[in-house]
């Protein structure tokens, strides 16, 4: 069984956390909080293996509460607000629960908490499991698989422009969209999964070659209102991969 907390602000919402828990076979219910300074209070006499907590909520929001905590159990956000995924990913939540949600998601979410519980108490079955599987990142085809948000999007590698690497997450601009895919994940290991015609031009870049409208200077072009610069280590081999497309005198 995974012992879990549940906090919530809002009376009714906490409620229907606690009842849907109490349907999951293996998720029991430790105990109720109606703010993140009560939980604190509970966690400092007593351990759980996993919270479900809402963000918003006053005095201490359930982000720096979970940040707080010197070893944080398993967590699953509820919130309403998408726009906390990127802040999640950095304090590595299983899953989040996206208001109002219902039954199918919430089991869902204890699903993907039981198995970071399994992996957790059996590492070396995980370890296993990874080596003797693909990367969920890829598939066979020219797709990526990138969580965001509480969903995993398919993308074809193909649409890709550019990606933009920013801090401990990226950027993924695809072609004909006006908003970014955003992701936990470092550059390198994106570099690791792109094919050839993709090239790193800067610490914060990563393009499609195929994509290049111009290159003027230091700059690559990449659509209307694009400019990407060319850091001095990267100058060389984009030179050279231009030289080798390069028709005049």
């Amino acid at each position: 069984m995974i012992r879990c907390l549940a906090i919530d602000d809002e009376p009714l919402a906490l409620q229907q956390i606690v009842a849907y828990i109490g349907k999951v076979p293996f998720l029991e219910l430790a105990a109720q909080c109606q703010s993140a300074i009560e939980a604190r209070q509970y966690l400092e006499n007593d351990t759980v293996d996993a919270i479900f907590c809402d963000i918003n909520m006053p005095d201490l929001n359930g982000m720096d509460f979970v940040k707080s905590l010197a070893v944080p159990p398993l967590v699953v956000f509820t919130t309403a607000y998408s726009e906390y995924a990127v802040e999640g990913f950095r304090v590595n939540a299983v899953d989040y629960l996206l208001k109002p949600f219902g039954l199918q998601d919430f089991q869902r979410a204890a699903n993907r908490l039981k198995d970071r519980f399994e992996a957790s108490a059996n590492p070396s079955a995980s370890d296993n499991s990874l080596t003797s599987h693909p990367s969920p990142l890829t598939s066979d085809d020219n797709t990526l698989f990138l969580k965001t948000d509480y969903r995993i999007i398919k993308v074809s590698i193909s649409d890709i422009v550019y990606i933009e690497g920013m801090s401990e997450y990226l950027k993924v601009w695809l072609d004909g969209e006006s908003k970014p895919i955003i992701t936990l994940l470092s550059m390198k290991k994106m570099e690791e999964r792109l094919p050839d015609y993709f090239m790193r031009i800067h610490r914060s870049y990563i393009i499609n070659l195929t994509k290049i409208q111009e290159v003027n200077k230091n700059r690559v072009i990449m659509g209307p209102d694009v400019y990407l610069p060319v850091g001095d280590l990267y100058k060389e081999v984009f030179q050279s991969y231009l030289n080798t497309k390069f028709l005049g005198k």
